[in-house]
């Protein structure tokens, strides 16, 4: 796996990121570290972690079979 199997990752998380952290949640009532903050996080992370293992499972299927 090389960096260009990770830009879809980064093109959903740091535009996510931005808008969240930096527009829509310092402007409602949830505003600073608090149960729904940390659950945006956690949401975030197990989409990265959900992306990782489907991109191992994938590399696994199209590895070369030993003769």
């Amino acid at each position: 796996m090389n960096i260009r199997h990770y830009l879809p990752l980064v093109g959903f998380v740091v535009p996510t990121v931005i808008i969240g952290y930096g527009f829509v949640i310092p402007r409602s009532c949830i505003a600073g570290v608090n149960e729904l903050t940390i659950g945006f996080a956690s949401s975030i992370v197990g989409a990265c972690v959900t992306y990782y293992f489907g991109l191992r499972t994938l590399a696994s299927d199209y590895r070369p079979k030993p003769s």
